[in-house]
């Protein structure tokens, strides 16, 4: 009788060992919960398209990017070689396009980083616009542009360079270098 109880007691004992080494393997729904590192992405797009269409049913602007990755804890949407157009009825669009960029929560202030690149193409009553600069701010609603950064200004024949920049896109287009303001001017 004594080998019996004990046996019992003994797969009693083994039962509650592997009951408990179960429990340690399942993930209870306390545990389950993901703790997410700070600054993560929550999703993310290969080939993003954004358009904006003005009042009057035409397109206003439009933003593209090689990828595009957005974070939850601050809103924020990083952009890969982003290309920020636009447009306006009388002339030809206007081009940003940078090596990064980073779109607030918002999407009201576009930061373009790296290397960018803001042009004009030659339309009716325009002159072709190049301008080369870096880390602009754009505010996409109001279709303004700035930079703290040197930029050079390319119009063939003529050429000018300056420290900070400020650009309206719409009309009338306002373009100013702010300091060391240096030009080169073809003749006709």
């Amino acid at each position: 009788m004594r080998l019996r109880h004990f046996r019992f007691h003994l797969y009693l004992a083994a039962l509650a060992l592997l009951s408990w080494g179960l429990v340690e393997l399942t993930v209870t729904e306390k545990e389950g919960l993901m703790v997410v590192p700070p600054h993560s992405p929550d999703y993310f797009s290969t080939g993003y398209h954004k358009w904006e269409m003005g009042d009057n049913g035409l397109l206003k602007s439009k933003l593209t990017a090689d990828r595009m990755t957005h974070y939850s804890d601050d809103g924020t949407t990083h952009l890969d070689k982003p290309l920020m157009f636009f447009h306006n009825e009388t002339a030809p669009p206007w081009v940003i396009n940078a090596e990064t960029g980073i779109l607030s929560a918002d999407g009201k202030n576009l930061q373009m980083n790296g290397k960018v690149t803001v042009s004009r193409d030659k339309g009716t009553g325009v002159r072709p616009l190049t301008i080369n600069t870096s880390n602009v701010r754009v505010k996409p609603e109001t279709h303004y542009a700035e930079t703290d950064a040197w930029a050079e200004l390319i119009s063939p024949p003529n050429r000018t360079t300056g420290v900070g920049m400020k650009l309206v896109f719409e009309q009338p287009v306002h373009l100013q270098l702010l300091s060391k303001v240096q030009g080169k001017y073809g003749t006709k």
